[in-house]
């Protein structure tokens, strides 16, 4: 797997040093060089000019970022609104002082498994069951580790012909219980087609929130779902 890289000022710039040299290299922006290497761009390099108003910036005779650059901010508000207006004026002059998140909270978490060889829901009954349960358990403790909770499980199928399936199902609660985590999951598959043979089987918790928070606590479960046979 290649990547490239761009290293800039801010967030706007790194992004589009990183079109510089694809698909495996690394550009360096300095300040200093805005007008040389990114004023002769086109507009559209601008994460956020789309093409409607890439279009209506051509149809005002303004194509490069340089171009844009040389613009009253004024004018750009005027055809473009204050806000988005001001913001193209601003990313023109490479200004952008947007943090860098280097980590953020997830919103699901998931496990999933390929067969060495194609499994019938019927057939292969034992074996699918097994393991579907163990995915269950690993992902109840994987939310445990990391302290989340979640309220939608969900499963996903990929079939023999390489199609896929998902089904999920949203609880009234929180919950990072194995047990729960394997009925609701059960639930969802009975209503999946089972029809052709499964390669791949996956299970999935999402709408997570730290199991501490005040919302947990808000949504805990009153009384567990009863058990249910798996198929």
């Amino acid at each position: 797997m290649s990547c490239s890289i761009g290293v800039a000022p801010n967030k706007l710039i790194a992004k589009m040093a990183s079109e510089f040299r694809k698909p495996n290299g690394i550009s360096i922006v300095y300040e200093s060089e805005l007008i040389q290497k990114i004023w002769p761009l086109p507009c559209r390099k601008i994460n956020g000019i789309g093409p409607k108003a890439g279009a209506q910036l051509e149809q005002l005779g303004i194509r490069t970022i340089g171009e844009l650059a040389h613009c009253e901010r004024s004018w750009l508000m005027q055809h473009f609104g204050p806000n988005h207006g001001g913001w193209m004026y601003d990313c023109a002059w490479g200004r952008d002082d947007r943090a860098v998140m280097t980590q953020s909270e997830p919103v699901s978490m998931s496990r999933e498994t390929t067969f060495e060889r194609d499994l019938h829901a019927i057939r292969d009954r034992a074996e699918l069951g097994a393991v579907f349960t163990d995915l269950c358990e690993r992902l109840a403790q994987d939310l445990q580790r990391h302290a989340y909770v979640g309220r939608t499980i969900g499963i996903k199928l990929r079939y023999d012909n390489f199609q896929r399936s998902t089904r999920e199902q949203t609880l009234e609660f929180y919950t990072s219980d194995p047990a729960t985590i394997r009925r609701t999951a059960g639930l969802c598959l009975k209503r999946a087609p089972l029809e052709r043979r499964l390669r791949l089987l996956g299970v999935k918790v999402a709408g997570l929130v730290k199991s501490d928070s005040l919302e947990a606590r808000t949504h805990a479960a009153a009384t567990p779902p009863a058990a249910m046979p798996l198929f």
